[in-house]
């Protein structure tokens, strides 16, 4: 938020009301709709709470399998948020565990691990989809 400045998040909220998008882990913080340790606002794009750093600190840092769509998959946890709670037009994509860990609403994603990190496309084929499907809207 201090690099983004008051201007910056202005014109990235703007971006993402309109625009598809996708956030990892910070990114995942900053597109919920509220945002606890510490408090903080955010782009409200996802009617979601969310954790910062909820499943420990660097040290903590793991490779889980968890479950996206009907499919296994590797998901690497890095200081990793959690999310708390998701709205009634949030839709759930994986989870690991009991935790949401991939959410998406309209056409905005939001992922809590870093699926970059993995060899497995599975969650950026999905983000693509979205894109394409908005597209030709």
């Amino acid at each position: 938020l201090n690099l983004l400045g008051k201007d910056g998040f202005e014109k990235l909220k703007q971006f993402v009301a309109e625009k598809p998008t996708f956030g990892t882990c910070a990114g995942a913080i900053l597109l919920a709709k509220g945002i606890e340790n510490p408090k903080q606002i955010g782009l409200g794009a996802i009617d979601m709470d969310i954790r910062r750093n909820a499943y420990g600190r660097q040290l903590e840092s793991s490779i889980r399998e968890g479950k996206f769509l009907d499919s296994s998959i590797e998901m690497v946890f890095i200081r990793a948020p959690r999310i708390e709670r998701t709205g009634s037009n949030v839709e759930i994509l994986a989870s690991e565990g009991a935790d949401p860990v991939v959410v998406r609403q309209g056409k905005v994603m939001a992922a809590t691990f870093h699926p970059e990190l993995s060899d497995d496309t599975q969650v950026h084929r999905a983000f693509l989809q979205s894109v394409e499907k908005h597209a030709k809207k």
